[in-house]
């Protein structure tokens, strides 16, 4: 029976497996890059260090199979990110300055927390990350770990959450808008930033 909890320290190593298998607009980024744990170094190692009170997990028995992460006040989490999380990431993967390759830009991405810091902070000032493994994707439990985190959020009096989905992830653009992610007011155009309400029933 799946069971959605909070995170554990233990969990971490399936944690980063999801965040890879995942990682491909939702497919296998696995070789994707010189070390498979620069995407969860960047999507998901963070949280669960930094915010891991904000850490739900999907455990099916033997596994977890699916997270959600998030930071309730993204500007401060911006903060601890570069004085907590950065040194250990820099030390892990050099920068270099012309950042032509994709694990560059990647690489890059990590040195520089403040891309965080989209429009909408001041309604939406949490976000978050989601990600399950496709054998238990479709059973709702992606729907309930966005629900587990909007009640811890709410309670909190925290407004809004808003989050980043790739153009090409079809799949998780239909999932979030069945689940009532909408473009930020702040930027209704952007179709690639969205934002709900911790009030919202989902």
């Amino acid at each position: 029976m799946n069971v959605v909890r909070l995170y554990q320290p233990p969990d971490l190593a399936d944690v980063y497996n999801i965040c890879v298998k995942t990682g491909a607009n939702g497919g296998d980024s696995t070789g994707q890059f010189s070390n498979d744990d620069l995407l969860p170094d960047v999507y998901a190692g963070p949280y669960v260090t930094l915010q891991p009170d904000l850490a739900f997990v999907v455990e099916t028995g033997d596994r977890v199979a699916g997270y959600i992460v998030a930071a309730a006040d993204t500007r401060s989490f911006v903060d601890r990110y570069r004085d907590v999380w950065l040194p250990g990431f820099a030390a892990k993967y050099p920068l270099v300055e012309s950042s032509i390759s994709a694990e560059q830009r990647m690489i890059r991405m990590g040195y520089n927390p403040e891309y965080m810091l989209s429009a909408g902070l001041q309604d939406y000032p949490a976000h978050l990350h989601i990600d399950l493994l496709p054998e238990v994707q479709g059973q709702g439990l992606g729907r309930l770990l966005v629900r587990t985190l909007l009640d811890v959020l709410r309670s909190r009096s925290v407004a809004g959450v808003q989050l980043g989905v790739g153009g090409e992830n079809l799949k998780a653009r239909a999932f979030y808008a069945r689940l009532g992610f909408l473009p930020l007011p702040s930027d209704p155009s952007n179709c690639s930033n969205l934002g709900i309400s911790t009030r919202a029933t989902v």
